[in-house]
């Protein structure tokens, strides 16, 4: 019993000993017949075969570098004619591709699977046709397996069998035949020389073309204009520049299309001509709009309208940002780049700047703002927290004001746009508002007689503003009277309020003194035998006057009526009869 059980025990231990070495091997597979072959990755095709684009590009790069047995592996040829004709093939295929293929390199799918097409089979590419005369062949690229690159795309059986036929019409009307041989037989960077001399020659007859339909156009204009005595178009040469490029490229595009250049050089010449359009495209775009914003900007601020003048002036800086955004994408377009990768880009690069740049951001719409709301506009003198100038120019970013010290003050808008400003040039009148002191031992109706004085100098006076004018005792500080004077002198004009005020002070002057009496200093008079004090005989007068007044109850206090102040209103000859000013109005 214990003898078996001991066999059985060495079994069972020799079975967990062989299991592991056979679960490596044939049981495994059978007990995991569904676990997957590892799949071996298929290194990429070296001639770049993978795609539709790659397939043409790099049999026309092969061919313009002589290279005819790499060219040859572009071809859907067995091994044997690969060999004997391929050279042949592909010099035949890249002569009719060079003369009569038409379509868009552009638009060749770069995806490896293709691009449907309709009426065209699965792992089929048509890159456009070739035509010549009244013949027309469809050029077939093919995807077929490659032993070392998986799966390459070729040019079709099919399109080649047809080559030989187009290729003999194509000789034809070959352009070379009347060219020097010497200039054929030459080639530079694989183009033969001559045809670089005709693209030379080409751009001198385009830009005579081009400036000869300007003046066919604009001549009889000018000429209609003249004979109708309206202004000429003086700003037609500002815009005449762009145009006259626009065209001479469009002209020399036309002449090219008659040398029969080779394809993947017509190729790169589109793509020059296109950029050079939209160049040409954009600066016309900015000269028309700069000169058409510039008309509306000197229309509004001929009507008065400055602040939307500036707002335009803010607005044409924008509008030109956003044409040479525009005019590069599009260049960018052309030359190939991924506008929607671009796009994306920008949008995701404008969120990080928005949060980077929210005090720029808040600048722009401070100046808009300041703008739209005409708060300040440029020209205007205004006050910004004690700081006095004049707006020169508001851009995007920054108000810059020319201070009254001549320097050049640099304000950020959005600081701007909480600041309180005061606008000095919106003002209809100026406050005129000095306050008088008069001597001491001036008497009671000495005061009377300046007051009523005065009041009459301010009601004749024509630019003082007669509703608003009044002159009263104020009080009497440390001793003296004082005189309050307030009134708006009807002037905005900044020069002119500092010549009324000057002759308002020098007129008030003039009664004081006929008063007999004189204005307090702040100092302490000492007073010698030889100092007679005040005028004693105009004293009296001025006295006798009030004394006069008081007697025929014509005393004006608290002011003239009604009838007095229409009577003397704006009676006083200003400027002055002896002002050399008075001289030159006469």
């Amino acid at each position: 019993m214990n003898r078996c059980l001991k066999q059985i025990l060495l079994a069972i231990l020799s079975l967990l000993l062989v299991l592991p070495v056979y679960a490596q091997g044939p049981i495994s597979q059978l007990l995991q017949p569904n676990k997957e072959k590892s799949i071996q990755p298929v290194a990429p095709d070296p001639l770049g075969r993978e795609t539709p684009n790659g397939t043409l590009f790099g049999f026309l790069q092969a061919m313009q570098a002589d290279n005819y047995v790499t060219a040859a592996q572009y071809l859907q040829l067995s091994p044997a004619r690969r060999a004997a004709q391929g050279e042949q093939i592909a010099t035949q295929l890249k002569t009719v591709l060079d003369s009569a293929f038409v379509g868009s390199l552009r638009a060749i799918s770069t995806n490896p699977e293709g691009t449907p097409q309709p009426g065209v089979p699965p792992e089929h590419e048509r890159l456009g046709t070739l035509s010549v005369d009244d013949t027309e062949v469809d050029v077939i690229l093919v995807r077929v397996p490659d032993s070392n690159a998986g799966k390459v795309w070729l040019f079709s059986f099919e399109t080649l069998a047809k080559i030989p036929e187009v290729y003999e019409l194509v000789e034809a009307h070959q352009v070379e035949t009347h060219v020097p041989k010497v200039l054929v037989k030459w080639h530079f960077l694989g183009m033969s020389v001559w045809l670089w001399l005709a693209l030379l020659i080409a751009v001198p007859i385009a830009a005579v073309l081009a400036w000869i339909l300007i003046e066919i156009v604009v001549f009889p204009l000018m000429w209609w204009r003249g004979l109708r005595k309206q202004p000429q178009l003086a700003d037609w040469r500002k815009v005449s520049g762009p145009v006259w490029v626009v065209l001479g490229v469009m002209i020399h595009r036309i002449l090219v299309s008659y040398l029969g250049m080779p394809l993947l050089h017509r190729h790169y010449y589109f793509i020059t001509a296109r950029v050079v359009v939209i160049i040409g495209l954009g600066w016309l775009t900015l000269r028309l709009l700069s000169r058409g914003l510039d008309r509306l900007r000197e229309r509004a601020i001929a009507r008065g309208s400055t602040g939307t003048g500036s707002l335009v002036l803010l607005g044409q800086r924008v509008a030109k940002a956003i044409i040479v955004i525009a005019a590069a994408l599009g260049v960018m377009g052309v030359l190939g780049f991924n506008l929607t990768t671009a796009l994306a880009g920008l949008g995701i690069g404008g969120l990080a700047i928005g949060f980077g740049a929210q005090k720029t951001i808040e600048n722009l719409f401070g100046g808009i703002s300041l703008l739209g709301d005409e708060v300040i506009r440029v020209g205007d003198t205004c006050n910004f927290n004690g700081r006095v100038g004049t707006v020169e120019d508001i851009s995007l970013r920054s108000t810059r004001i020319r201070t009254v010290e001549r320097t050049e003050l640099s304000i950020p808008n959005g600081s701007l746009a909480t600041m309180n400003v005061e606008n000095l040039s919106r003002r209809d009148k100026f406050l005129f508002n000095p306050n008088l002191g008069l001597r001491p031992e001036t008497t009671a109706d000495q005061l009377r007689y300046v007051l009523s004085e005065a009041r009459r100098l301010l009601y004749q006076h024509p630019k003082v503003e007669t509703v608003s004018a009044r002159i009263r005792l104020a009080g009497l500080e440390q001793g003296w009277p004082v005189l309050e004077v307030f009134t708006y002198l009807l002037t905005r004009d900044g020069n002119e309020f500092t010549a009324l005020r000057e002759d308002i002070l020098l007129r008030l002057m003039s009664i004081v003194d006929d008063a007999g009496t004189g204005f307090a200093f702040p100092s302490q008079n000492v007073y010698l035998s030889r100092n007679v004090g005040i005028d004693k005989a105009r004293s009296e007068q001025a006295e006798a006057a009030v004394r006069e007044w008081r007697d025929q109850k014509q005393l004006p206090f608290p002011d003239f009526t009604p009838a007095e102040i229409s009577e003397i209103r704006d009676s006083l000859p200003y400027p002055a009869p002896e002002s050399a000013l008075r001289r030159e109005i006469g």
